[in-house]
């Protein structure tokens, strides 16, 4: 039996030891402790920063790099990968493609009907709807268990972003992400430390998030590498939906409890 963690990019996490290069400008240690014990305002307006920069995207798309681990009943932890990628298109479009070793699925919205595929399975669901993105995605986790990975960048920059939730929020230093140099921030809130590399300038997007989580004695963590495009040459198409051929149609049911 094995403990698997699932944190906000909807994936199993890892533990990576982050060491900062020779480019990196951290804090001082005096300065990161006293900044751990309570909410820096300016931390806190770096991701709201984000977000707006981020819901003024209307078409883009990201690939993601995770990893993650699994803690086994003695402590020990088994590294794994998996990768995302999404195609956007504000205010009700998107395709995302989940893959690892052990799934591969898509879940594809037009605006007006969201279907989810399983290609290994070839299993295909659809539902209709027709609201926007943070909606789509709150209404598949709620009533359908179901999770997209980086959900929380559709959440920032809107009225329902978490801002007042963090026990402590501080500034951390500046470092690179690829060719990217980073500011790089760190956030404590109930059962979850986590952090995020925001690139400099005028172009705020998170390059990297690393979330730790507290509420299991083993201290796992996932890890996420970001990359985007913001001036992307994907077609209309894309947000289609064409089932293969041999793909059967399936119910998707709603977890229990959960009613129209």
């Amino acid at each position: 039996m094995t403990r698997n963690v699932f944190a906000v990019v909807a994936v199993a996490g890892t533990l990576f030891a982050v060491t900062p290069g020779v480019w990196a400008q951290a804090a001082p240690a005096s300065e990161a402790n006293s900044a751990a014990t309570n909410v820096d305002p300016a931390a806190v307006q770096a991701l709201q920063k984000m977000g707006s920069y981020l819901q003024s995207l209307k078409r883009f798309s990201v690939s993601i790099d995770l990893t993650g681990e699994r803690v086994l009943d003695d402590g020990e932890k088994l590294q794994h990968t998996a990768m995302a990628t999404l195609f956007v298109e504000r205010p009700d479009r998107i395709r995302a493609l989940m893959v690892s070793s052990r799934s591969e699925r898509e879940i594809i919205y037009n605006g007006k009907t969201a279907v989810l595929y399983s290609p290994q399975q070839k299993f295909y669901s659809s539902v209709a709807f027709d609201g926007n993105l943070s909606a789509l995605i709150e209404q598949l986790r709620v009533r359908y268990a179901v999770e997209f990975p980086l959900a929380d960048l559709f959440i920032w920059g809107t009225a329902d972003a978490p801002t007042d939730q963090f026990e402590s929020a501080m500034f951390a230093g500046q470092d690179f992400v690829g060719r990217d140099i980073c500011d790089h921030y760190a956030f404590r809130q109930k059962g979850v430390d986590w952090q995020i590399w925001i690139t400099t300038g005028e172009k705020p997007l998170p390059r990297k998030l690393v979330i730790t989580r507290r509420d299991d004695e083993a201290r796992p963590q996932s890890i996420s590498i970001v990359e985007w495009t913001t001036s992307p040459a994907f077609k209309d198409s894309v947000f289609t939906f064409q089932s293969p051929k041999g793909a059967k149609k399936i119910e998707l049911v709603p977890v229990a409890g959960k009613k129209e």
